[in-house]
């Protein structure tokens, strides 16, 4: 899948995630980049909702996994995620997300030899102003496909 389709299957190909217009601004294998816009995700105060925020934080599992991991042979499970929230969102947010070559490497090379691999990243969610205004740690489960019968 080239990184336009996956770009799109992350925007559009999960309902809620088409829903609260995210983006996805960079992709490529170990590294994403996405946008949560304000509108249409404004609480009754007038800043973004919490649960966009979440969500914004949780999508890059799924990106990263999709530009980096085969996935006839792997699938993600996320295995847990705090987040705190700092300041009112007042404007879009953004959130980037690396994994170098050689943390995936490990990563797989686990889920190859044990059937699973545990990992994960904290995320800063910053504003236009690149000011931090949540700050999330996201833990991850990458799980090797087992054949049918087996």
């Amino acid at each position: 899948m080239g990184s336009m389709d996956l770009k799109l299957a992350i925007e559009k190909g999960i309902p809620f995630a088409g829903r609260t217009e995210v983006e996805v601004l960079e992709l490529e294998p170990g590294y994403v980049k996405m946008m949560m816009p304000l509108e249409p995700n404004i609480n009754h105060v007038g800043t973004m909702y919490a649960g966009a925020l979440f969500t914004l934080a949780e999508l890059p599992g799924g990106a990263i996994f999709l530009s980096t991991f085969d996935a006839s042979k792997f699938f993600p499970l996320i295995k847990g995620m705090e987040i705190k929230f700092l300041k009112p969102a007042t404007t879009d947010i953004v959130v980037e997300v690396r994994l170098s070559p050689e943390q995936a490497k490990k990563i797989q090379d686990e889920a190859n030899a044990h059937g699973k691999a545990n990992y994960g990243w904290d995320c800063e969610l910053k504003d236009d102003h690149r000011q931090v205004v949540a700050v999330s740690s996201n833990r991850y489960q990458l799980r090797r496909m087992t054949p049918k019968g087996a």
